[in-house]
């Protein structure tokens, strides 16, 4: 076992001699990643993926390195540092050099390995991303987190879809189905919903296991197909479902030490058509061990208790196991190493009984092979003679049945009889059958030289010859005639080698060592003589040929030579090609398991079966365009009947004439190294080579003497248009210069027209602006105006509440007096008895009283209405004084007057009030004690001031 240290390195060889795994642990090279900083330590790979080929993977550690592995050139390089783990990887895009990488932080982003620069950058996830799933196109994927997934287009990198749960059910996984449309979603519940992924159309759900075998589903894996869904959890049980009836049809149980399955992953195969039977099952033991669906047979495992497995990826053609080690190392594994052993073929279906060497023949030394299920006992010892007489084989048929057994334990003869019994080979055991018969040595070493040989150059433009849709079957094509160029010179020259490889090489398209192997017997075996008269159609099997026709089928020669229809019409298109333009995929693979199961000259014994079974319309056509569309073209003829007329000619026709007399019997490729193929006429290739090399060393000094007149041609022209460009460029700058001196003008006088319009539109503003000044000088005055009449109302309003609150007084001293004079009526009834006694006696006196105080009445009347006069001569005067003020200040002057005149009144009413009743006091306390209350009241009410009290 080889390991591999990347240490510092970004790019080196994976290893540096060819790997020789054994069948026992299988592994090609062991990866691991060591640092060679001051502290040296191990960095562990998480994460590894293959490619749609198969033949490269990328992996990544725990610090965020990413490299690529190209198994097949034998180179690793660093593609990338992230800086963080990953999580998740995928490298099956349809763009082949870019990769989709989950990192740590719970994003997703999409690398260039060539250019290694970030393409795309998505994110969305709240949880680590722990699984990509990419559809068979490689444009859309499904990242999936333990609380959502999403569903990404990756040729826009944005989000289509995004399936949110409820958080206590949890995602398992969802991923797409293989080569379909559709997509699963395994939930913790187990419960398994298939859905269309362009309308997200629910298809179905898949039942709820049987309670007696139920496990929660942890890890899935489904075949190529599509059909078989394998589930596992912590469990030793696994689930097989049919996806198609939506049913669970099988339950395998694993061995006891297996207490969980970490892991599940279908093998591949060639020969399967995608209904792979071989199951990869990762317990929690670290050890992969890979079992038969069917059978449930333990065929191989690889990891162990003392180097476990973390996780493990299988290329897409099944040729490679890459696990991630749990000491954080990377093994890649060779599948066919470890299945070394499985790939023996079956025991034969027919058994033969041998015999013994005569010296040792004996009853008590006999011994047979069976058939399986039955056990023949030897006779008795008095039946010893009989029984070796019975028993005893010919020395030549010994030397036969040696001759006819095939690598894998198969015999040529016991094939040809079930061969005749079928009429074709098992389609399961077809390829193997092929190369027991063909005898393929498998020379990796020897296929490989010439494949590191590159592109040979007779073939880099063969997809304008041949444009192939595939590009991958266009690939191996170019490889395998690359091959056959460089193991022979004539292939290269050969035209109609493209015509007879194709079928082998669409048929293993996936192995092409063993397509370039079968090519190569075919050309060793049943391609005879072909190149003796090279670069011309081989005109001695055409002749053989025409003379085998001409003994079993006269007529159809001779209407052949009569429309002037020669072999290489009806013969050479059917060997050239192979048989593969007239011939269904099924008809053409029916007839070469005869082919390779006879003598070499079958093939030309089917060139003239397939004519005389076709010889009603070939006996028809007249016209030279029909024979060779009917030699181009399949035909509704039964192949089942060309190879019965097959057998009946090589059965029929003479010895003299027959082609095994011309051709060798069955060789197969040495074994190691290929043998030296030069059955042709070296002298014609060579001078073809030299004429060839000579024509193309006089094309490429014709194509430089070409290329410098062109070159010097092009100089020309580009000057002469550099020349042409200054000049046009001159023009336009002229041009450019007058057009901008109008321009200018034109400038110039816009700016006149638009200063005078500017100064017209200044004086219109000046206008506006004394009318706006104007206006708000009188709306300023207007505005004092009514602030002033305001003011006036807001006075008037107050003189008015004042004169109120006047009235109001006046009425409040009326009721008062009112209701004193109740009081004194009161008390005028309570004295009325003793006033009436003294009224006599003092009335007189009270008359003479009362007229001395009426004149002293009238006197101060008299005075207060002299009073009154002067006081209104004074506010006349005062009046006249205001009005000869200024007009703007007369309001303001009135409302003074006004205050001051209602100021004076209130004065002088108050002064005389004042003066009324300090004159009043002392005459009322006078009478109240001399006179009775009647007499006072008599006397009071009648006194002439009391009205003027009221007025006021």
């Amino acid at each position: 076992m080889q390991s591999t240290d990347l240490g510092n390195k970004e790019s080196g060889k994976i290893w540096h001699r060819k790997p020789s795994p054994g069948t026992r642990d299988g592994i090609i090279v062991n990866i691991i990643h060591n640092t060679s900083d001051y502290h040296p330590k191990v960095l562990r790979f998480l994460n590894v993926a293959f490619d749609g080929s198969g033949d490269c993977l990328i992996a990544g550690d725990h610090q965020g390195n990413i490299y690529v592995f190209d198994l097949h050139g034998n180179r690793f390089n660093l593609v990338q540092r992230t800086a963080q783990a990953c999580t998740a990887l995928a490298f099956n895009l349809h763009r082949k050099s870019e990769f989709l990488v989950a990192l740590a932080d719970y994003s997703v982003k999409c690398f260039d390995t060539v250019t290694k620069e970030l393409v795309s950058w998505m994110r969305g996830h709240e949880s680590s991303v722990f699984s990509i799933s990419v559809h068979a196109s490689g444009r859309y994927a499904i990242t999936t987190s333990s609380d959502t997934a999403q569903l990404w287009d990756l040729d826009t990198f944005q989000r289509k879809r995004k399936l949110n749960i409820r958080q206590s059910v949890g995602i398992q996984k969802v991923f797409f189905l293989p080569l379909s449309n559709t997509i699963l979603s395994c939930f913790k519940d187990n419960s398994i919903f298939a859905w269309e992924c362009d309308t997200l159309f629910c298809k179905y759900q898949l039942p709820a296991p049987p309670e007696s075998s139920s496990i929660l589903y942890k890890v899935f894996a489904v075949t190529r197909d599509g059909r078989i869904l394998a589930a596992g959890g912590k469990s030793n049980h696994l689930h097989l479902w049919c996806l198609e009836a939506t049913q669970l049809f099988r339950i395998i149980q694993m061995p006891t030490k297996v207490r969980a399955i970490r892991h599940l992953e279908f093998l591949p195969d060639s020969f399967d058509a995608g209904s792979n039977q071989v199951l990869g099952v990762l317990s929690q033991d670290g050890i992969m061990r890979f079992i038969n669906i069917q059978t449930c047979k333990l065929l191989f495992e690889i990891g162990s208790l003392d180097e476990g497995i973390s996780t493990s990826v299988i290329s897409p053609h099944g040729r490679y196991i890459a696990s991630v080690m749990e000491n954080g190392s990377l093994n890649i594994y060779s599948v066919q190493a470890l299945t070394q052993e499985l790939n023996k073929p079956p025991p034969p279906l027919v058994k033969v009984i041998e015999d013994l060497p005569k010296n040792k023949l004996s009853s008590s030394g006999l011994k047979m092979m069976v058939a399986s299920g039955r056990v023949q006992r030897p006779a008795k010892s008095r039946e010893s003679k009989i029984q070796t007489r019975i028993l005893k084989q010919d020395l030549t048929s010994n030397f036969e049945n040696k001759e006819n057994e095939l690598s894998g334990g198969l015999n040529k003869k016991r094939l040809q009889i079930l061969l005749k019994g079928y009429g074709e080979y098992p389609t399961k055991y077809r390829m193997f059958i092929w190369r027991s018969l063909l005898q393929l040595p498998e020379n990796h070493t020897a296929f490989s030289s010439l494949i590191d040989k590159g592109t040979h150059v007779a073939f880099l433009n063969l997809q304008k010859k041949y444009p192939i849709k595939s590009r991958k079957l266009l690939r191996v094509l170019q490889r395998t005639l690359s091959a056959l160029a460089h193991w022979s010179a004539i292939f290269s020259d050969t035209p109609y080698l493209p015509l007879l490889a194709f079928p082998f090489v669409k048929l293993f398209q996936n192995n092409q060592l063993i397509c370039f192997e079968v090519v190569a017997t075919l050309i060793i075996n049943w391609c005879q003589h072909w190149f003796e008269y090279f670069p011309n159609p081989p005109i001695n099997i055409l002749s053989t040929i025409e003379n085998i026709l001409a003994f079993h089928d006269k007529e159809l020669l001779q209407h052949f030579i009569d429309h002037d229809i020669t072999s290489q019409l009806y013969a050479w298109p059917l060997l050239e090609t192979v048989f593969s333009e007239v011939l269904t995929r099924e008809e053409w693979l029916k007839l070469f398991d005869n082919v390779f199961s006879n003598h070499p000259s079958f093939l030309l014994m089917t060139v003239v079966a397939y004519n005389i079974c076709s010889r009603a319309p070939l006996l028809n056509c007249t016209l030279k365009d029909d024979f060779e569309y009917f030699f181009h073209h399949r035909n509704n003829l039964d192949i089942n009947v060309v190879i019965r007329e097959v057998y009946h000619l090589m059965e029929t026709t003479p010895a003299n004439i027959h082609p095994d007399s011309m051709l060798n019997v069955f060789v197969a490729l040495t074994k190691g190294q290929y043998p030296i193929f030069n059955q042709y006429p070296k002298f014609i290739v060579d001078y073809q080579t030299q004429e060839r090399e000579r024509i193309r060393n006089d094309e490429l000094d014709y194509l430089r003497e070409r290329q410098t007149v062109e070159d010097m041609h092009a100089e020309v022209d580009q000057q002469r248009i550099k020349d042409e460009a200054w000049y046009q460029k001159q023009e336009l700058l002229r041009k450019a210069e007058e057009t901008r001196r109008e321009m200018l003008l034109q400038e110039e006088e816009k700016m006149l027209q638009q200063r005078q319009r500017l100064a017209a539109v200044r004086r219109e503003l000046k206008i506006k602006e004394l009318h706006l000044q104007d206006a708000a000088r009188r709306r300023f005055l207007k505005l004092q105006q009514d602030q002033r009449e305001m003011e006036l109302r807001r006075l008037d309003d107050e003189i008015e509440r004042k004169v109120q609150m006047r009235d109001q007084e006046i009425a409040s001293t009326a009721k008062d007096l009112e209701m004193r004079q109740l009081e004194l009526e009161s008390q005028k009834r309570l004295y009325e008895k003793n006033l009436t006694r003294n009224q006599e006696v003092i009335a007189k006196e009270i008359q003479e009283d009362a007229d001395a105080y009426r004149r002293k009445v009238d006197l101060e009347e008299h005075m207060f209405h002299k009073l009154i006069e002067t006081d209104q001569t004074q506010s006349r005067k005062t009046q006249k004084c205001k009005e000869a003020e200024e007009k703007e200040f007369h309001l303001r002057w009135q409302k003074k007057a006004s205050a001051l005149s209602d100021e004076s009144r209130k004065w002088f009413l108050k002064q005389e009030m004042s003066a009324a009743l300090e004159h009043l006091q002392p005459q009322i306390q006078k009478e109240k004690s001399r006179l009775d209350v009647s007499s006072l009241n008599h006397s009071y009410f009648c006194n002439p001031a009391f009205p003027l009290i009221l007025e006021i």
